[in-house]
């Protein structure tokens, strides 16, 4: 993940998303208190207060969850593609989706009508 990926999320903030992202990397890959992670920002010249720290772990941490579950998934290689024809707010879809072998969805993709150009497209992409 990198820091650019965050750019707008850090609008008008005081810190840079440098400085959030590295507070919470760390707090969130190891087990540290708001108050060393304070200590070890000041002791690097930035004046961070352990409260906004705490604030910062509650609003961004569900977005990093979201950004970096797709690499944590224990994906070995191995899936399967299932077709099905679905209701969706009262109008009928196909939804195709790409399996592992222990059956957690790997991606999916909806359509309106069945193509198989695009079917073969998210294919591609799955692989």
């Amino acid at each position: 993940m990198e820091f650019k990926d965050f750019g707008t999320d850090f609008k008008n903030r005081h810190f840079t998303g440098d400085i959030i992202v590295g507070c919470m990397r760390w707090y969130l890959k190891y087990p540290i208190s708001y108050r060393n992670l304070q200590e070890m920002m000041e002791e690097r010249g930035i004046s961070v207060d352990d409260t906004t720290i705490y604030r910062w772990v509650q609003k961004y941490a569900p977005e990093f969850h979201k950004r970096i579950k797709w690499y944590s998934q224990g994906y070995d290689g191995s899936w399967r593609v299932d077709e099905t024809y679905i209701k969706v707010k009262g109008k009928w879809k196909y939804l195709y989706r790409a399996i592992d072998k222990y059956g957690k969805t790997i991606d999916f993709i909806l359509m309106h009508k069945r193509n198989t150009d695009s079917a073969k497209r998210f294919l591609r992409k799955s692989y």
